[in-house]
This record gives C-alpha cells, sequence and structure tokens, in this order.
C-alpha cells in the first residue's frame, strides 16, 4: 500500500492546498439481463488505490488535518456477501487501503457537499462518468446557496485526469515489474500458439489456447480481446471475430497480451500454419522485422516519440520498392505517404494499465521527447488484401505485423517482450519441433 499512498501524496503536491479531487469507480456493466461482465476498476482509481470493488468514490484533501484520503464505499453485509463474495467495508477501507477514514457509499449526497466547502479548486473530470456528474453538479449547487452564509464555493473545475495520466505516463519499479511478468507470460502464450498450431484448427481452438496459458501463470484476464486472424483475416486491423478455420499454406496473425495486476502485455506475432514459411510469405515477414528492428533502435531518450515510426516507414517502403509493390520514386513515395495503401496504422502507442495507455503524444504541438520509464510498443505490419490491384497475386491475402513491448531505460531501451521468437529460423524451429 505504500506504493499507492506515494502516488496520491505526489497527485496532492501537483494539486496544492485548498483543492479537492473526486475520483469514482466505474460503474458495474450488465451484459444481458442479470448477468454482468466482470469487474474491472478504473485504472485512474485502481492505481491511486489498489481499491479494486465498484460503488466507491476517491476524495482528496491536500492539507485538511483530520485526514487527506477519503474513501466511499460499500458497508460490509453479510447477506450480499454470502451471495456475491468478501467485502472489504469501512473498517477494511481505513485497515488494508490506507484510508484517513470511509464512509458509506448511500452517505455521498449528505456527507460531500461539506467537503467541497472552501476549496478554491475542484479536480474532477466532467463527461467522464455522466450518470456520476449529476451528482457532482447538485454537490457544488448546495454549497453556492450557503454563499450568503460565509461559504466559499470552489471557483475552478479542473479535469483531474491530466495529472494522473502525467504520472502514469512514468512507470515505477513496481509497474515495470508487473508489465515484465505481463510481457514474458504473454511470449509465453505465443510460443505455445505455435506449437499448438494445426492446418484445419478454428481460430477460437488457437485463442483457447492463449487464454490458457495466461491463466495457468496468474493473469486471470487478457489484457484486451485476443486478434486470431487466419490467412486474409490478418489484413483486418482488429480481426476479433475468431471464428474461422486455419487453412494450410496460410499465415495467422495473432495480436494477444494478458494482464497482470492491473498491467497489460500487448505482442503480435504472425507465423506460417504449417509451420514453413513460403518464398513471398518469407519476403514479406523479413521487411517487417527488418523494420521493426530500425523502428526499436530509434526508442532511446532524447528522440522524440516520432523517430521510430519514420524509421519503420523508411524501411517498409525502400523494401516494397525492391520487390515490386511500390512502383515509383522513393523520395516521391514517402512524401505521398504511398505506403499507406498497405501500412496504414502508427507504429506503436503507450503502454501501462490500458493497453492503449495514457499519456500526451505531443506537447504544445510538437512531438514529446522520449523519457526513461515510459513503456510503448512497435508495431509495424504490412497488409495486403486479396485483389489489391496493381499487386501480384502471391502477395494477395498477406497480413503481417510484429509487435513488441518496450521501455525507455537510461542508455536505450529495453525489451519487455524479447521472450517471444520472431526470427523466421526461430518460429520455424519451434514450430517444427511440436
Amino acid at each position: 500500500m505504500s506504493i499507492y499512498s506515494r502516488r496520491r501524496k505526489r497527485l496532492m503536491q501537483a494539486m496544492g492546498n485548498d483543492s479537492i479531487a473526486i475520483l469514482p469507480a466505474t460503474s458495474v456493466k450488465v451484459r444481458n439481463r442479470d448477468v454482468e461482465y466482470p469487474y474491472r476498476p478504473d485504472s485512474d482509481f485502481f492505481y491511486l488505490t489498489g481499491f479494486h470493488e465498484p460503488e466507491s468514490i476517491i476524495v482528496l484533501l491536500p492539507g485538511r488535518r483530520s485526514g487527506e484520503f477519503l474513501l466511499f464505499c460499500r458497508e460490509h453485509d453479510p447477506e450480499t456477501a454470502l451471495w456475491n463474495g468478501t467485502m472489504t467495508g469501512l473498517e477494511g477501507a481505513c485497515n488494508l487501503y490506507g484510508a484517513d477514514d470511509a464512509f458509506p457509499i448511500e452517505d455521498m449526497d449528505d456527507i460531500m457537499p461539506a467537503l467541497l466547502e472552501d476549496r478554491k479548486r475542484v479536480y474532477y473530470t466532467m463527461g467522464s462518468q455522466p450518470e456520476f456528474d449529476h451528482h457532482f453538479t447538485e454537490w457544488l449547487g448546495q454549497v453556492k446557496d450557503k454563499s450568503r452564509s460565509g461559504v466559499t464555493p470552489p471557483g475552478e473545475i479542473i479535469v483531474l485526469e491530466h495529472l494522473i495520466h502525467e504520472m502514469r505516463l512514468f512507470k515505477d519499479r513496481h509497474e515495470v515489474s508487473a508489465m515484465r511478468h505481463a510481457a514474458n507470460i504473454s511470449a509465453s502464450a505465443h510460443i505455445r500458439a505455435m506449437r499448438y498450431c494445426r492446418p484445419d484448427m478454428m481460430e477460437y481452438q488457437l485463442e483457447a489456447e492463449i487464454i490458457h496459458e495466461f491463466m495457468a501463470n496468474g493473469c486471470r484476464e487478457p489484457a484486451y480481446p485476443s486478434i486470431v486472424g487466419g490467412g486474409a483475416n490478418g489484413c483486418t486491423l482488429h480481426y476479433i471475430s475468431n471464428d474461422c478455420a486455419l487453412k494450410d499454406g496460410d499465415l495467422v496473425l495473432i495480436d494477444a497480451g494478458a494482464e497482470y495486476q492491473g498491467y497489460a502485455g500487448d505482442i503480435t506475432r504472425t507465423f506460417p500454419i504449417n509451420g514453413h514459411f513460403s518464398p513471398a510469405q518469407k519476403d514479406l515477414y523479413e521487411l517487417v522485422l527488418k523494420a521493426q528492428l530500425a523502428a526499436i533502435d530509434k526508442v532511446r531518450p532524447g528522440n522524440h516519440w516520432n523517430d521510430p515510426h519514420l524509421a519503420a516507414v523508411r524501411v517498409l517502403t525502400r523494401g516494397l520498392i525492391k520487390l515490386g509493390i511500390l512502383k515509383g520514386e522513393y523520395r516521391s513515395l514517402i512524401k505521398n505517404q504511398a505506403y499507406r495503401r498497405f501500412y496504414m496504422h502508427r507504429t506503436g502507442h503507450w503502454l501501462g494499465m490500458d493497453v492503449h495507455d495514457v499519456g500526451d503524444y505531443k506537447v504544445d504541438g510538437i512531438w514529446r521527447l522520449l523519457e526513461p520509464g515510459m513503456t510503448l510498443t512497435i508495431e509495424p505490419g504490412l497488409y495486403i488484401p486479396a485483389g489489391s490491384k496493381g499487386v501480384a497475386k502471391k502477395w494477395w491475402g498477406i497480413g503481417i505485423r510484429i509487435e513488441d513491448d518496450v521501455l525507455v531505460t537510461r542508455n536505450g531501451c529495453d525489451i519487455l517482450s524479447k521472450a517471444a521468437p520472431k526470427t523466421v529460423s526461430d518460429i520455424e524451429t519451434i514450430m517444427a519441433k511440436a
């Protein structure tokens, strides 16, 4: 809990005295009728508390003598616990999670207006949870109604997530350790998929092997819906149907990552269903791998966010010209972004508690510089749908992406997901031994 306490203190120092921060937990979502989705705390909420129950609110009050960290949550109820499991309760909120005081969630409308009194600034993100905004505006209204009796209402409402997200962009040792574990288990799942893959399997059967590896190693959930795209399905960037047969002679693109202690792994590997790359598949694959290695080489302090993308684009464009897939002069093709026909996404994104993690990519309109503690993905790809005009048929239906999780260090970078094989020889060797 000391980790969460330090984070709250850092946030309150940035807020300053005479301020208040309010952060509600996410609500339980209904899947259908009386069946609920498995509950996952809001990442910002969990980042500050480690608390994982719904119907909760964090309140931070810097400088408050009687306690700076308040937690509204559910009271322990034996009958509810009989059906749904143990509940932390008010006493547990203080003893286990470090709250200075805890209140029943049902009492929030009675208590919150008084906490807002004489606070100059409110840190709260309007619109993030519209159902909660109604309570917030009513509390403000009640405080304003007391202004004639000498109560000063808050004069500013500031978006809370800006401060938290800048903190979350830089990972501490605890976070790096969790992300490294998530990446290692994700890598093991990709190796398992390579070993189990056979022609005529269903995509979802391969997905089942991945999920099995996650859970067998302590990762109860995937960080996002797994993509298992065989053949032309690999050309659909966010393909998650996973309901087609895997055909002999095709590639399969798998984008899958485990979640561990709230932190995401995010790895993509592409390999031949029958264990052997065809010449055309190998040519494209090695081009994407070359682009990825060039991009990873640009992940170092002092380079800006866009440097890895530019490196990947240059390698891919030159390679596509060499293979005859793009035609024209290199500089003109780069200028006109001709590569976007076959490579239409960016080379990466921030990674952390969310698979597409928080943090600004630009500061004052300029790509931000990479700094130690930042974690990102590097994931170039090529996608050539069947029927692509002007492209030889041997390339049709090939979708390839290679993605790794990369931590910026003081002297360069650390590939957290390096346990996942990605050279042609390593992949074919693993599949042959299976």
